[in-house]
């Protein structure tokens, strides 16, 4: 095989990250709602360990203005457009080409690798647990050489949502992954790997082994032919299967990556499981589906891109 599984997965990954890269701004912003600045969380927890004064009334108009209403996906997008421009739903489009480049090549690749050696010689068949393995092996290994430009495309999407004075105002994917090193220090590029790992092990084994397991269903069992329509449906069942499975470790690998470390202050967050203790003491459990509707909106489109367009190059690759 060599290095074509690599290039068929690349290919795929890249025109798949950059079709979809507007719903993944709009599932990062959303992710970062009801995220308190660490300024107002500080105060926030002064406030809490107050004693309550007796026969108070809480002020209905006060508890609205702490709590208001958060605005969906098409709402997050239109607003992005009023605030920003349309332009501005591309924010960090160089970071995810450069994501797809490093992560899914790698993980694209590797699983095709494993799954070619691991496949039985006489069926071609591959067990769903051998399927499974080879996903957690790929993306993890995927997630661990990607994770800076990671880092940039998680900054550069939610840069936006910030006040001017705060902004980062990176130029492109070069201008942060630079940037982070002066300022932060090398190790500022591996933020959140950790999280970035298990999300890549989760995603690539849900989205990877289900697409071929109900691919091998649909055919095996007669539904429909190895075609296009094969392919969407098994493609769109796949990225349903990783929406549900990695969403949790997704919004608090959005918050690490994103978080503003102050020189002298403690960080917001002193680690994945404190976020993930803090988001869900704050906003409760359902904060760790933040952003669910623009994730699947965004999976689903995003699989089906990736696994079509991996059989049409696999077809064009198919005699080198």
């Amino acid at each position: 095989m060599g290095l074509k599984g690599f290039v068929e997965g690349g290919i795929a990954s890249i025109v798949a990250g950059c079709s979809t890269h507007p719903l993944d701004l709009i599932k990062v912003r959303m992710q970062l709602q009801g995220e308190a600045p660490s300024a107002a969380r500080q105060a926030a927890t002064i406030a809490a360990r107050q004693p309550a004064l007796a026969f108070t009334t809480p002020n209905i108009a006060t508890v609205a203005a702490v709590a208001p209403p958060r605005p969906g996906p098409i709402s997050v997008g239109l607003q992005i457009i009023r605030q920003e421009g349309a332009a501005a739903l591309f924010t960090g489009v160089s970071a995810t080409m450069l994501r797809q480049t490093l992560y899914s090549t790698t993980r694209m690749g590797l699983y095709d690798a494993m799954k070619q050696s691991w496949s039985d010689p006489k069926t071609g068949r591959l067990p769903l647990a051998k399927k499974i393995t080879a996903g957690l092996i790929a993306g993890g290994i995927g997630a661990a050489i990607g994770n800076p430009a990671d880092v940039a495309m998680v900054r550069m999407q939610a840069d936006g949502r910030l006040p001017l004075a705060q902004r980062r105002n990176y130029r492109g994917v070069g201008d942060a992954i630079s940037q982070m090193v002066r300022g932060e220090g090398i190790t500022a590029l591996w933020r959140g790997s950790s999280l970035t790992v298990q999300r890549a092990m989760i995603v690539t084994a849900s989205q990877l082994a289900t697409y071929d397991q109900a691919k091998e269903a649909i055919i095996g069992n007669g539904l429909m032919s190895d075609g296009l329509g094969t392919h969407v449906v098994a493609s769109f069942t796949a990225g349903f299967v990783a929406a549900v499975a990695s969403n949790p470790v997704d919004v608090i690998k959005t918050r690490v990556m994103n978080m503003r470390v102050v020189e002298g202050e403690a960080p917001p967050y002193a680690g994945a499981l404190d976020c993930a203790v803090k988001t869900v003491r704050a906003e409760g459990p359902m904060a760790l589906y933040k952003g669910f509707i623009p994730t699947i909106s965004r999976q689903g489109p995003f699989t089906v891109v990736l696994f079509v367009t991996l059989e049409q190059v696999r077809k064009v690759l198919k005699d080198f």
